[in-house]
């Protein structure tokens, strides 16, 4: 898929549970030329989650086949077992749409997709206030075990090693002043 210069993308990325998916519904619902990503997974669906709207739920076989197809503009197995990606379909219906990609992907498929689009793509890295306050919203989901919290925190560590291979850090401390700064990173970059 070749890099055409009015294909512009935005990449928001952070470790799990800084904020990044809160901070793209607020940009989707301010700036009506942006279209969600739809990025497939083969985990099972969360509670109020729909197929086809917030994630294309399909089976790691399915997922595999599509990996040989070399359908993916990015895909990693975050979890053991759990796959995502970003199908280049979906980037090519938004684009037909006339309309500017938000990818919510993790920070590898960030790092991969910017290297494919380096002239057209804004990435945001949404960075959380602290490792202790990010536990502490992990286990305010209460989605997570003592287990999978730990394996999160570590790899949110990780991650953060990587913030500046990002267009724009924005600090998660204070949620509104986040949302304010990712649009007015968002605008400037739309010129």
């Amino acid at each position: 898929m070749a890099a055409n210069n009015n294909k512009k993308l935005i990449i928001l990325t952070a470790p799990s549970g800084a904020g990044k998916t809160s901070i793209t519904h607020f940009l989707l619902n301010k700036f009506s030329q942006l279209s969600f990503s739809i990025s497939a997974a083969t985990r099972q669906a969360r509670e109020g989650e729909v197929d086809g709207k917030d994630y294309h739920f399909i089976s790691v076989n399915e997922f595999r086949e599509e990996i040989k197809n070399d359908a993916f503009v990015e895909w990693e197995m975050v979890y053991e077992g759990k796959y995502y990606g970003t199908l280049k379909k979906e980037l090519q219906r938004i684009w037909s749409l006339n309309k500017i990609p938000v990818l919510d992907i993790d920070v590898k498929g960030a790092i991969h997709v910017q290297q494919q689009f380096p002239q057209t793509t804004l990435s945001i890295f949404i960075q959380p206030p602290s490792i202790e306050e990010l536990k502490k919203r992990l286990e305010a989901r209460k989605t997570e075990t003592p287990e999978s919290i730990a394996t999160r925190i570590n790899k949110a560590t990780y991650e953060i090693s990587f913030k500046q291979h990002f267009t724009k850090i924005i600090v998660n401390d204070v949620f509104e002043n986040a949302c304010k700064e990712a649009e007015e990173t968002v605008n400037n970059f739309l010129g």
